[in-house]
């Protein structure tokens, strides 16, 4: 007589994983500046934004994340 759990059989899938923590962010920093001219100053400013837009990507991402979870 042969038992059911002594046969061989395909291997069990793996569990999907479930995060529920906050997703993982950087500091935000802000490039050094050091104009020499009104072209450099312009230069700045586009560099400046630049970070702060992705800083405040980082931000709504957590914040959506946060919705989320509710």
């Amino acid at each position: 007589m042969l038992l059911a759990g002594c046969a061989s059989a395909p291997p069990s899938p793996v569990p999907a994983l479930i995060v529920s923590g906050c997703p993982a962010v950087v500091p935000c920093l802000l490039p050094a500046t050091s104009p020499n001219n009104n072209g450099d100053l312009l230069t700045d400013q586009d560099r400046a934004e630049s970070a702060w837009a992705e800083c405040a990507g980082q931000v709504d991402m957590v914040y959506q994340h946060q919705q989320a979870q509710k």
